[in-house]
């Protein structure tokens, strides 16, 4: 037996209102993107909406029997579910079959799927070639759950669950390795035949898969997001884009190239959930120069975020970006208490997001490493402030202080300069 769909549902996306399609078609467009190329869809993936669901069309079925003879095409469900995992919008999809909208065709095919369930353990799938077709049963306990959005189907949803349930106990009570029969149970079930009844299709499928959640990439507009390549800022750009935002990358580099390579490096994997990235590469090395040298070495962290800020709005101008996105973090460093944050931000006219600003050191960790940017954010990289940097940096920062400091130094000219050698890179 083979899948025919997968099933994928979404949560906010329906409190959207009049804005439901707009939000619905791109993760539609989000969806063909990200499916282009895979096997079995090639260059045309089949994608549509349905009521309350994005339905993407398997073009060659892929089974889901397991064990020696279906290894290959495990490996292309597994390949499929690391696409989809990452395509934000989607709260859970599953693979599904379909069949005939009628009572005695679900009855049957919930026998199907279910006497077809995946084992993984070797000793099992040895047992498993040992039994007859119809003795692969291999779960204890099972239940039905059924959701029926089509509501003229002449059965309820709980009437649909209690028909199933008991021609599958029927079916599948003297079938199981075991040998002592399935059973119901409705509370802690080893395995659920989930359906759905919805417009004209009937779904049955054994496994919703989780999804990233959040809105699809692109319905929220743009920001710069400042990538600095440690461990914070690419984390903050994740939830940047979870929440729908197309994200402009902005690095400042000094005289190392390890740095440049480890950003490209974070965004090749920032991709995977908005598919490309442009990159500016803005030299910062005179401008940090002339701010260690001119300038109360106390205020060099809080200075050099202004002129950061000021270059960042310039190019969100261009971009025609309405945010920044930072990797701050209330009180984790000099520059991030609450006055220095104020401090900073007073230097451009744009709303700074900073998605991490309440979550504990260790809870970014944990998304870095789930998300796949740690391991090359902690390599190390040479900074060259760090050897002119305060003992003592300044941690309640005056602005009318901040504003004497930077009177010393020709900031225009600076950030004109910087801008102007700026680099843009399409990762």
């Amino acid at each position: 037996m083979k899948y025919d769909f997968i099933i994928c549902h979404y949560g906010e996306i329906a409190l959207k209102g009049k804005n439901r399609k707009f939000f619905e078609e791109k993760l539609i467009e989000n969806l063909k993107r990200a499916l282009k190329g895979q096997s079995p869809f090639g260059d045309s993936p089949r994608v549509q909406r349905i009521s309350g669901r994005i339905l993407v069309e398997l073009p060659a079925r892929i089974g889901y029997a397991e064990g020696v003879a279906g290894g290959s095409e495990k490996a292309k469900r597994d390949k499929i579910k690391e696409v989809l995992r990452n395509v934000f919008g989607i709260v859970y999809f599953s693979f599904a079959v379909s069949c005939e909208q009628e009572i005695e065709a679900i009855k049957k095919k919930a026998v199907e799927i279910l006497q077809n369930k995946t084992v993984t353990n070797r000793c099992d799938r040895i047992k498993l070639l040992q039994l007859s077709e119809k003795q692969r049963l291999h779960f204890k306990t099972f239940k039905v759950e059924t959701q029926r959005s089509k509501k003229d189907f002449p059965l309820s949803s709980q009437e649909i669950n209690e028909k199933v349930g008991k021609y599958v106990l029927k079916r599948l009570a003297p079938y199981r390795t075991e040998g002592s029969g399935a059973r119901v149970d409705l509370t802690n079930p080893d395995i659920t035949c989930f359906i759905e009844i919805v417009e004209n299709y009937a779904f049955l499928y054994l496994e919703k898969i989780p999804g990233p959640g959040g809105l699809p990439v692109n319905v929220s507009g743009k920001a710069i997001s400042l990538l600095s390549g440690g461990i914070d800022s690419p984390v903050a750009a994740f939830y940047g884009m979870r929440r729908g935002v197309k994200i402009i990358f902005l690095h400042f580099y000094t005289q190392t190239q390890n740095s440049i390579d480890k950003t490209k490096k974070i965004l090749r994997i920032l991709n995977k959930y908005q598919f490309s990235s442009k990159l500016y590469l803005v030299p910062f090395l005179n401008i940090q120069k002339e701010i260690f040298q001119k300038t109360n070495p106390e205020y060099g962290c809080i200075l050099c975020r202004r002129f950061m800020f000021r270059i960042a709005e310039i190019l969100a101008e261009k971009e025609k970006a309405e945010a920044l996105i930072t990797g701050e973090n209330i009180g984790q460093v000099a520059s991030q208490t609450l006055a220095n944050i104020r401090a900073t931000e007073e230097a451009t006219n744009l709303p700074v997001l900073r998605p991490l600003i309440g979550m504990d050191k260790k809870d970014i960790i944990d998304k870095a490493k789930e998300i796949g940017t740690f391991d090359i954010s902690i390599l190390a990289e040479e900074f060259y402030c760090h050897g002119f940097l305060a003992k003592h940096p300044e941690t309640k920062a005056n602005l009318k202080k901040v504003k004497e400091e930077e009177k010393k130094l020709d900031v225009e000219k600076l950030i004109k300069e910087a801008v102007k050698k700026a680099k843009v890179e399409i990762i």
